[in-house]
């Protein structure tokens, strides 16, 4: 049943890049010519998603309710805040503020949950690769569009 509930939870924060999607205004912007191709967030944004809920659910396993529990929990809200702010309200600014939480909240993850679960920490390593990535394109972004 625990696992259902993560399966659960990651699919609603998944859900926001559904909901608050790029579209026109994304598409007309600047981007710095490193940007990944469009076709790749869907398909590294999937498997990632399989990876952070298993984690969860290994830390739920091993720990219960537990710190790397709550601060998995917070990566989560952070990660399905990220496309309402850059997306859904056009806020470049606010979009970088919570990637940058969403980026320190999973490289906590990754120390506090390795004495619980290494796996699980291991498994987020990837995760936080991306959203490095993800959080100097969102900064190169809004500084190549500073009238947007």
């Amino acid at each position: 049943m625990a696992a259902v509930v993560f399966i659960v939870i990651v699919f609603i924060a998944a859900s926001s890049g559904a909901l608050f999607k790029p579209g026109e205004w994304y598409e007309g912007l600047r981007k710095p010519g490193w940007t990944p191709p469009k076709w790749a967030f869907p398909v590294v944004w999937s498997i990632l998603y399989v990876a952070i809920g298993y984690a969860g659910w290994l830390v739920w396993s091993t720990a219960g309710w537990s710190l790397p529990l709550v601060i998995w929990g917070v990566q989560m809200v952070a990660n399905a805040l990220w496309s309402f702010f850059f997306f859904g309200m056009r806020r470049m600014d606010l979009a970088l503020i919570d990637v940058s939480v969403l980026w320190l909240s999973i490289a906590l993850f990754i120390i506090m949950a390795w004495s619980v679960a290494p796996l699980a920490s291991l498994l987020f390593v990837p995760y936080l690769a991306w959203v490095t990535a993800a959080a100097t394109l969102n900064h190169s972004v809004r500084r190549l569009n500073p009238e947007a």
